[in-house]
């Protein structure tokens, strides 16, 4: 022991690279850990992987000088392994943090809600050839799905983060691919708070259309709300331009809209999962709390916060009461939330599609934008254009196998 309390090596030892492929079984690692300790062998490191069945298995150990290489050809009990020893760096590599690196196989456009399309091996080489054009080396590869959506996450080493990021966005847009990228450590597994938009994000529609539907001004709505959430009208006056529309209509008229509310495909799988891993999970809305409060209580979200709609004698007034949730109370509410919660901002992760989410994707520790317009998407952390929202959780570093699936989502 040195005088940092450092394990010192003895000159009288061999380090050396253990490699073991085939097909996987019980009982492998113990016999080789058996033969190991019998030969008086220390370990440094182990690495396993298995994939579809197959064996990959590889260690550095340290061995008695006078062992020779070929005692450990082969694993008592498993002939069909193959056993590769040879040399190793006898000096340790220090363990360094990278950036992770989500790719995701890009689905049929956004209002066909079935089938995607695979990462081919051209994506994943256009990837590749993208870390190494930045200097960046890829250390491990994980698959995280496969049907209906397909990812595969990467750690990658030694690249400059902005040059990364270049880099991995032409990739993505030349192979209409979506890449996501987000410094690795443990901030990342870290119990977080997910902050969600409504209207086309969490639910497939406007709320306040679905209304205009029943009051019969749909196309003056729409067009409204399609330039306020591409940015180019103010959402406040937009807002209450919309709901002046509404003026008059029946309290009946706000459950016919309900009852044709549809969430988003994979949103309950999601928001279950969240939860079971310990998230805390709040939605924010330009829409309305009568809308809000149903999907609270549906699927057992946290917190929820949107406007209230003006009601006086079983009909709507026009206008909202309070203060309007716009970009900027977003934003303040995704600090709120985080404060109440004790969850730093960093985190925090926000979910949206339109410029009135910009401020609460730009202040969350990871920003998301959903199937959004592109002013919200060249602006977000990262862009997912699958139509399944549950895909946001392997940018959380969650596998396939780990999601509580429901039939219904």
């Amino acid at each position: 022991m040195g005088p940092d309390g450092i394990v010192a090596r003895v000159a009288d030892t061999q380090t050396v690279l253990i490699q073991v492929h085939g097909p996987d079984r019980p009982g492998i690692t113990s016999s080789l850990m058996a033969t190991l300790g019998r030969l008086g062998a220390a370990i440094d490191d182990v690495e396993q992987v298995v994939v579809r069945g197959h064996l990959m298995l590889s260690l550095v150990v340290d061995l008695p000088a006078g062992v020779p290489l070929d005692t450990l050809a082969a694993i008592d009990g498993h002939p069909e392994l193959l056993v590769q020893v040879g040399p190793a760096n006898p000096t340790p590599t220090e363990r360094r943090l990278g950036v992770i690196v989500t790719v995701i196989a890009s689905s049929v456009p956004a209002d066909v809600r079935e089938g995607a399309r695979e990462l081919a091996p051209a994506d994943l080489g256009a990837v590749a050839d993208a870390i190494a054009s930045s200097g960046g080396n890829i250390d491990r590869i994980i698959r995280l799905s496969r049907y209906p959506v397909y990812s595969y996450e990467l750690v990658v080493l030694d690249a400059p983060v902005d040059e990364l990021r270049a880099e991995l966005l032409g990739a993505a847009s030349a192979r209409s691919i979506d890449i996501a990228i987000q410094p690795d450590g443990i901030g990342r597994r870290s119990q977080r708070l997910v902050v969600l938009d409504v209207d086309s994000t969490l639910i497939q529609h406007e709320v306040i259309e679905l209304l205009a539907d029943e009051a019969g001004c749909h196309a003056e709505v729409a067009a409204i709300t399609a330039r306020a959430m591409a940015g180019e009208l103010d959402f406040e006056d937009s807002l209450r331009a919309r709901v002046a529309l509404l003026a008059g209509l029946p309290t009946e008229a706000l459950a016919k809209a309900l009852a044709r509310m549809e969430p988003t495909p994979g949103a309950r799988t999601f928001i279950r999962t969240l939860r079971r891993m310990g998230f805390r999970v709040a939605i924010v809305s330009g829409g309305f709390t009568y809308f809000t409060d149903h999907l609270q209580a549906d699927f057992g979200i946290d917190h929820a916060f949107a406007n209230e709609l003006e009601i006086v004698d079983g009909r709507l007034t026009g206008r909202v009461t309070g203060a309007v949730i716009d970009r900027r109370r977003k934003a303040e509410i995704l600090e709120l939330v985080a404060e109440r919660e004790g969850i730093p901002l960093s985190q925090t992760v926000a979910v949206g599609d339109g410029a009135n989410d910009l401020d609460m994707l730009a202040r969350a520790g990871l920003g998301i934008a959903f199937n959004a317009k592109p002013v919200v998407a060249a602006a977000a952390d990262t862009a997912l254009s699958v139509p399944y929202l549950d895909a946001i959780l392997f940018l959380l570093g969650v596998r396939e196998d780990e999601v509580e699936v429901d039939p219904s989502s």
